[in-house]
């Protein structure tokens, strides 16, 4: 269904090509993954299939890409719309109209298609992705989840016989995604859709996959394979696969069922050890108080008698389904939106009354979307202006970026990196105020496993010097690797608040892989069995 033959891709101004020497083959009717670390080309493989690369975003091709026999140089890609569906990294670039239902109805509006058909497709995608509560809602009002949901939508009423995705599950909640990926599963197996997905979130697609590729390394052949040979050589790998390396489990196993088949001796041999205790966090005045906070949105109460304490040297993470409300709580802490009854102070102010100048040196947020934050043509233009805003000493931001983000030249521009390059980005320009309280909203979002353990570090750094950290996540590996507490909220209200492992271990939705596979053992991560078994007896 998808053939690469030599395909290579540069950009104007690149030192070396984004892709080079690929040539594969997609069969029909097959999900196949897309992996490797962040910056190695992915997106551009994915952007050849649907035709964007390059006759949207510039560039030379060379080779031959084909979809159903259809030659992607020669055909632009409103003449691949019947045959490939496509959704960005960013759903908010993939809209064209106002509400979710127009949305889901455009596309089949452009190929002319009877209303009677589409108005039956509207309904059977609203009903497969969870969205008829949503269908007259304006997308702008929605959660960033619920408009991932919505652009996957707006392709899967075209019928497309090939689906390209990039980071489909990145934004959706543990629940949500796996809807999402039933679905996928559904079009793969009843329907022989053939799906291209590039994911960092291995731990929730891996084990669905018929196919791997793996991008190795910048301009590096791909490789192929199964999933299980793959997964055994290669450098990104979720928390079961990285368990399985660890005990010496072969074959590997891929989901948490197989693991926890094999994991009998590895409980046996941890079941009189204990995890290492949490850093106790220091009794000290809170960064950020709420009390019995409402938040309205128009006519929405968003948040209901929201009551949380945040000290320094803790780091928060708030958990929840796609709308819950942690976005907004995030935003109220910067001021974006005032209280509708109860209180809320950051460093004894009220952020809503308090001026910008003054706020950014309390408390700094990284939003989901770390383009709002960029405005520079260069990263080393973004550097020195988060220099000046902060009041820092020069070079502090570009230090960060480097720890953040190795070998990202100076000259580049913002909308040149990846999704994960950019929110990288972003959280340095923020950091470089070193704010007492650091908000951050889905910051795994786009990352890779290696640049996700370099942005834990840093933050576990943060931490130690007194910084307060609140992270708005639907990645329980985050959590459970960082979080001193988590708390999960349902409708705006607070439903859980307590330390980590005894939260995320009692909610199946919320526990990490590792938790699952030792039940009902308290180990979270890999790094703590590791340690473990370093151990003497």
């Amino acid at each position: 269904m998808i053939r690469f033959e030599q395909v290579s891709v540069r950009y104007d101004d690149a030192a070396g090509p984004a892709v080079a020497g690929v040539d594969l083959t997609v069969p029909e009717g097959e999900l196949c993954l897309l992996v490797g670390p962040s910056g190695v080309g992915k997106s551009t493989l994915l952007g050849a299939v649907s035709g964007l690369v390059p006759h949207f975003t510039g560039g030379v091709l060379s080779g031959r890409v084909t979809v159903a026999g259809r030659d992607t140089r020669t055909h632009k890609p409103r003449e691949l719309a019947d045959v490939v569906g496509t959704v960005g990294q960013d759903p908010l670039s993939h809209f064209v109209t106002d509400t979710v239902e127009d949305e889901l109805a455009y596309g089949m509006e452009s190929l002319g298609l009877a209303p009677a058909t589409m108005r039956r497709r509207v309904e059977e995608t609203l009903d497969l992705l969870g969205l008829a509560e949503l269908r007259d809602r304006p997308i702008a009002t929605l959660s960033g989840g619920q408009q991932q949901r919505v652009a996957i939508g707006s392709v899967l009423t075209v019928h497309p016989k090939v689906l390209v995705l990039d980071e489909p599950t990145s934004a959706l909640d543990p629940g949500a995604a796996e809807e999402v990926l039933a679905v996928l599963q559904r079009l793969v197996h009843d329907l022989g859709t053939t799906v291209l997905m590039a994911e960092h979130r291995l731990e929730r697609v891996v084990q669905y996959a018929d196919q791997v590729i793996l991008l190795p390394a910048p301009g590096a052949a791909p490789v192929q394979g199964t999933p299980a040979d793959i997964m055994a050589l290669s450098p990104v790998h979720p928390p079961v696969v990285a368990l399985g390396r660890l005990a010496g489990w072969s074959p590997l196993p891929l989901s948490v069922r197989d693991a926890r088949r094999k994991a009998g001796p590895l409980r046996e041999r941890l079941a009189d050890r204990t995890p290492p205790a949490a850093p106790a966090v220091p009794a000290a005045a809170p960064v950020a108080l709420l009390d019995r906070l409402s938040v309205r949105r128009g006519r929405t109460e968003v948040l209901r008698r929201v009551s949380m304490t945040v000290r320094p040297g803790e780091t928060v993470a708030l958990m929840g389904r796609n709308g819950a409300g942690k976005s907004t709580l995030l935003s109220t802490l910067v001021g974006l939106h005032p209280a509708a009854s109860g209180t809320v102070t950051v460093g004894g102010l009220v952020p809503s009354r308090t001026r910008p100048g003054e706020l950014i040196r309390r408390v700094g947020l990284v939003p989901q979307e770390p383009r709002d934050l960029l405005y520079a043509d260069t990263v080393a233009g973004e550097c020195a202006a988060a220099d000046q805003d902060a009041h820092a000493a020069p070079g502090t931001c570009r230090a960060l970026v480097t720890a953040l983000l190795p070998g990202v030249q100076d000259a580049t521009h913002p909308r040149d990196l990846s999704e994960g390059q950019r929110l990288a980005l972003a959280l340095a320009v923020v950091l470089a105020a070193a704010p007492p309280l650091l908000l951050l909203d889905e910051p795994t979002r786009g990352l890779d496993y290696a640049a996700k353990g370099r942005l834990i570090e840093r933050l576990r750094a943060l931490a130690a010097d007194g910084h307060a950290i609140v992270l708005a996540t639907h990645d329980v590996e985050l959590a459970a690797e960082l979080a001193h507490r988590v708390v999960i909220l349902a409708d705006g209200e607070v439903v859980a608040d307590g330390p980590t492992a005894e939260v995320v271990v009692s909610s199946p939705a919320f526990a990490p892989q590792v938790s699952k596979i030792l039940a009902p053992l308290p180990w979270l991560t890999v790094p703590q069995v590791a340690s473990a078994l370093e151990e003497p007896s």
